[in-house]
């Protein structure tokens, strides 16, 4: 005999596979941050302000450098104004996780830790760690490997990589954590401590800053690492769009001409405090 739902039972089956592909479709395509950039029509961007040349609080209380003038280029990019979230550098991926900016940029190496939590596009830099320290500890220490001993007193930013790096690889040493690389700068003046372990770019620039006071950066690099945007890892739509305007950028020439700005120029130094 033909019974009707032995038709309609796979047929019911088939309905049942279609929703719940829609819906898995849906559940991709949701974008939390993008649809919260675009309503808004604000991008905010979270960086420190005290990690020049990346960025840096200028002598008008703005904030400017490399990664201001990316943030600034991606806002122009989705057609929206760009908000600096300025935090501490240890409470920056809190920040994103906590919606309160749409995105870290801010010299912030990709590592497999921090993608643990948070999403990253890029590299848009590579860079290192290495010390800054005095013309007196240049003089005996030839390596950063010299510096893993109990006598040595080092500084490293607060939930850094270079705190990590530190604690990896020279244990020994006596390691206390810093706010921002100003107070690093004045400890060593102040001889305080031996050295501060940071990327090669910002000791560069603390050796040019303070001419004259025998500061040195220890050669050669420490270590070579990614530099990316930290964003939300609920939002592939976000994600998928900020990696394309990276690489317009990229191949726009525009990520050059910010580097030679930023890194290569040393005239914007004028603009600091």
């Amino acid at each position: 005999m033909f019974k009707l739902q032995n038709v309609l039972r796979p047929v019911s089956l088939v309905v049942a596979g279609v929703l719940a592909l829609c819906l898995s479709s849906i559940s991709l395509a949701a974008s939390p941050v993008l649809d919260r950039v675009v309503e808004n029509g604000v991008l905010k961007g979270a960086m420190s302000g005290d990690q020049p040349p990346f960025n840096v609080v200028s002598r008008d209380k703005s904030v400017i450098g490399f990664d201001a003038d990316l943030a600034q280029a991606l806002a122009a990019a989705m057609k929206v104004e760009l908000e600096i979230v300025q935090m501490p550098f240890g409470d920056l991926l809190a920040t994103v996780e906590s919606g309160k900016a749409d995105m870290v940029i801010s010299g912030m190496a990709i590592t497999p830790e921090r993608t643990r939590q948070i999403s990253f596009v890029g590299p848009y830099m590579l860079s290192g760690k290495s010390m800054l320290t005095t013309a007196k500890v240049m003089s005996t220490v030839k390596t950063g490997a010299e510096l893993n001993n109990p006598d040595i007193k080092l500084v490293a930013l607060k939930n850094s990589t270079s705190e990590s790096f530190v604690q990896r690889n020279l244990p020994k040493s006596s390691l206390s954590t810093i706010a921002n690389y100003d107070e690093g700068v004045k400890k060593l003046l102040a001889g305080e401590i031996d050295a501060m372990v940071a990327d090669i770019p910002i000791l560069k620039l603390s050796v040019l800053r303070n001419p004259g006071a025998g500061l040195g950066v220890i050669e050669p690099p420490l270590s070579v690492e990614p530099i990316g945007i930290a964003i939300p890892s609920n939002d592939q739509q976000f994600q998928n769009l900020v990696r394309n305007y990276l690489s317009t950028f990229e191949k726009t020439g525009l990520t050059k001409r910010l580097r030679q700005k930023w890194f290569e120029d040393n005239s914007w130094i004028v603009a600091l405090p």
